[in-house]
Parts: structure tokens; C-alpha cells; sequence
């Protein structure tokens, strides 16, 4: 390794052996620990061209295909690049699958204890696998980062388990419900934003349906994982309020059959039924949901950041009209909803893990650490604050926007500014309850179960998974 890896290999050293130190010691600190100058370098050259020479096993979904449509997908590929060339005598063998084809090579992988040694993790994955083993507490390895001082600390929480830390927060923290919307199709409509309640919006929807338009708003929950993320997670929230979630985390009392959990899954079956959505909205995912909105027949869409990416290349190319007036904006608020109106769920949905069978083998651990620390570190965060002004782990103070057009700076301005944030469901609790509900609000969706229902069946979930 090189010289930046061999002080990173010291510090690992010391994190497996229970030391807790920031990545960033000043000097008195060193000379506090009787740590000098001198000794640091001669500990440098005893292990530089020495450390881990074998084959390390990465699995991810940032591909080809999605590179060229997202610009943090693309720099995830361009640090592990970095990685590899600073790196020359690792073997560093990397599976990457589409997204969904990950979601269910890694649960099957996960069962089978036959996980790689470095890969992505979902929080909703991570006390489950915490608690069967299968992968390494990292608390040391974050303390002992050389960004750690960089970190947003906030991200941790869906892969912290009793105060230990099984994940560096991965990719980018970014929204999962965003509304975009045509500007100038809404300002024809009456509204010189998008409405602030689905009341408008669906008087809206009767303009639109007598002026060409086929839909109003755009959706797909095909994967059944979008309506938690991109829509119920909020739409939960405004009646809820934030205590409820955490209480749903902490065990601490709250239950999905409470009225106003009931009452958010009524509210999204009423609107889904109120013909403002596509009626194929269950059959397709959001990739075709969005070119919906690329075609002109929907005036707005509702997906995630990574929408919003591709849409900004697509748009570009195809549409430059539509490009210039796309908005973005929140879900509405539905009447009844007493929580905050003004919300969005953000986060990382992903952290680098590794396995737990590395502790057999201390040099490997510490080269997979690196790699973690690496992925998720500054470099990286500073690559996608200057190339698609988004945030990673490592906080980017004063991200210069001046060299982005409007649509990105709006997008940021949205993200990171304008609006609050509330949880995304499904980064917390396990899969085990989020299969259970999704599945049943897809029914629910369908016409084949009421609202109450598919929140009996979570909470049963809940209490026998979680």
C-alpha cells in the first residue's frame, strides 16, 4: 500500500485493538500520547510496501447502465478505480448487478452465510444481520476513518444496532420523494406552483383530463418498494408525526394498527383511486412511470433523485422546452394530516459493510476497511458535490453551484435548503415487515384488501420479524 494506506493500516491496527482514535490527530495530541514525529515516520516506513497482498471481493450495483445515467453512481465507479490503481497488489474482484437483481442476490447470498467482504447494505437489513453475525462491527473502523471528522453523523442511525456501527454510508444522501412537475402545463392550469393540497390537485386533474392530457400524475410501484419509499414514508409522517416512527424503531409502544397509520394507508388508497394517477401505476416501476412525463402525457411525476438525474439528460436531448420549466416540489398535504407540510425523506439508503468472517484474517480486515472508508470519504463527497451538486457521508461545506444550470440548482436548492426531512421507512425496522406491507398496500392498491388489514398484517409481521 501506499504511504496515505500505510497510515490508515496504522490506524485500523490500533482501532482492532480497541484504541479509539479521531482520523485526524493534531500534533499535541501525538506528542500527549507519546506518539512523535519521528516515531511516526519510522512507523510509516516499517509497513510501507508490507500489509494485505491477496484477493478482496466487492459487490455493488453502481453499472455501466446506471452510470451513464447517474453522475453519483458514475463517480462510486471512478473512487473504486482510485481504489484499485493505489492499490496495485490487491486483486479486487467486483460483482455488479442492476439494483434489484442486488436486493435478491445479496438477501440470497446473506441466508446462505456466503456474503462478500465488502458490499452495500440496507438499514433495514442491518440488526437483523448484525444479530445473526454476518457482519463486522465497524465502530472502531468509523472512529478511526481519517474522515471522520467530515462525517454527518445523522446518516449512521439505520446501520447503528445497541450503539455499535455495522455501515459507512454509501452513495448519496438524497430525496425519494420528490414531485416533478411541468411548470408552465400547472401555471395553464391555474396554479403558479405546484398545489399545497390534493384537493387541488384534483381539481387540477379535471383540467388536465379535458386538455389532452392522459394522467396528472405519474407513478409506478411495479417493484411495490416505491409506494414505501417515494410516497408512504411522508404521507405516514404528515399523520403521524415524528415520534411515531421513532417509536416504531425503538420498540417503544407504537403499533401500525394505530388510527393515524390507518388513517395515512386510507388516505393513499382514496387518492389512488381518485383517478389522478395513471391507472397502470401497480403494473409499471418508475422508469417508465417518468417517460410518462417525458412524453407529455402526465404534467408531473413523483419518484427519486435518481428521476431527477436521468431526467436531466433525457430532457436535454429530447425535450429543452420541458427541461427549462421542470419543478420540483413536495407531496401535498392531505386533509386531516396535522404533521409537518413541508417535508421530503432523505437519506442514505445504502452502507459499505463487511463481512464478519474478516476478523479470521487481521490484514484483510484492514485493507476491506480502507476500501470502506475510501468509498464513502471525502474524495468521494467532493466528487459528486462538484459534479452533480449532491452530498455524500462527508459533508461538502459551501458547494459552489454558480457552474450548475437552473434545473440542478433547483434540485439542490430543494434537497438541501428549501424543505425538512423525515424518515424513509424502509431504511429502518427489516424486510421481513416491509415485504409484508408493501405487498399488502399493492393489494390494497388493487382493490383486494382495506386499509386495516394490511396494517393487522404488518404489525403481526412487526412483532413476530423485528
Amino acid at each position: 500500500m501506499r504511504k496515505r494506506k500505510t497510515a490508515v493500516a496504522a490506524i485500523l491496527t490500533l482501532a482492532m485493538t480497541g484504541t479509539m482514535l479521531g482520523g485526524c490527530q493534531k500534533e499535541t495530541e501525538e506528542k500527549e500520547n507519546g506518539q512523535t514525529a519521528e516515531t511516526q515516520e519510522k512507523t510509516k516506513a516499517e509497513n510501507d510496501g508490507e500489509g494485505y497482498t491477496g484477493e478482496l471481493s466487492l459487490m455493488h450495483f453502481s453499472t455501466a447502465e446506471e452510470s451513464a445515467e447517474s453522475g453519483s453512481a458514475s463517480d462510486f465507479r471512478t473512487v473504486i478505480s482510485n481504489w484499485e490503481a493505489e492499490n496495485p497488489d490487491i486483486t479486487l474482484t467486483q460483482n455488479v448487478l442492476s439494483n434489484d437483481d442486488y436486493k435478491t442476490q445479496i438477501a440470497t447470498q446473506a441466508a446462505a452465510g456466503d456474503l462478500p467482504d465488502v458490499f452495500l447494505i440496507q438499514g433495514m437489513n442491518t440488526k437483523t444481520w448484525a444479530e445473526q453475525g454476518l457482519i463486522l462491527d465497524m465502530s472502531e473502523i468509523v472512529k478511526s476513518s481519517p474522515y471522520y471528522d467530515t462525517y454527518n453523523s445523522a446518516y449512521f442511525t439505520p446501520y447503528t444496532v445497541e450503539d455499535k456501527v455495522y455501515g459507512l454510508p454509501a452513495l448519496t444522501g438524497s430525496s425519494c420523494s420528490v414531485v416533478v412537475y411541468d411548470k408552465a402545463a400547472w401555471k395553464d392550469a391555474g396554479f403558479d406552483e405546484f398545489p399545497a393540497t390534493w384537493e387541488e390537485v384534483k381539481k387540477a386533474d379535471k383540467y388536465f383530463k379535458e386538455n389532452g392530457y392522459t394522467d396528472t400524475i405519474a407513478f409506478g410501484n411495479g417493484g411495490q418498494w416505491q409506494i414505501n419509499s417515494c410516497f408512504l414514508s411522508v404521507i405516514g409522517n404528515r399523520f403521524t408525526g415524528d415520534e411515531w416512527f421513532k417509536s416504531i424503531i425503538d420498540k417503544n409502544g407504537a403499533k401500525f394498527t394505530d388510527d393515524t397509520f390507518v388513517s395515512a394507508l386510507d388516505f393513499t388508497k382514496d387518492i389512488f383511486d381518485s383517478g389522478v394517477f395513471n391507472e397502470d401505476f401497480n403494473a409499471i416501476g418508475n422508469e417508465d412511470a417518468r417517460e410518462y412525463y417525458i412524453a407529455g402525457t402526465a404534467p408531473a411525476f413523483i419518484g427519486g433523485n435518481w428521476d431527477v438525474t436521468y431526467l436531466h439528460s433525457a430532457l436535454q436531448e429530447e425535450d429543452e422546452e420541458l427541461f427549462a420549466n421542470t419543478g420540483f416540489a413536495v407531496l401535498p398535504q392531505p386533509e386531516g394530516a396535522k404533521g409537518a407540510e413541508n417535508t421530503q425523506d432523505i437519506g442514505l439508503g445504502y452502507a459499505v459493510a463487511l463481512n464478519a468472517k474478516l476478523k479470521d484474517d487481521p490484514e484483510k480486515m484492514k485493507a476491506a476497511a480502507d476500501l470502506a472508508c475510501y468509498l464513502t470519504g471525502a474524495e468521494y463527497a467532493d466528487m459528486v458535490a462538484k459534479s452533480s451538486a449532491l452530498q455524500g457521508l462527508s459533508v461538502v461545506e459551501n458547494v459552489d453551484l454558480d457552474g450548475f444550470d437552473s434545473y440542478t440548482q433547483d434540485f439542490y436548492n430543494y434537497q438541501y435548503v428549501d424543505t425538512e426531512v423525515c424518515d424513509i421507512y424502509d431504511s429502518y425496522v427489516n424486510g421481513a415487515v416491509w415485504d409484508v406491507l408493501n405487498t399488502g398496500v399493492q393489494s390494497m392498491l388493487n382493490g383486494d384488501k382495506k386499509p386495516e388489514d394490511v396494517a393487522a398484517e404488518t404489525q403481526e409481521a412487526y412483532e413476530k420479524n423485528y
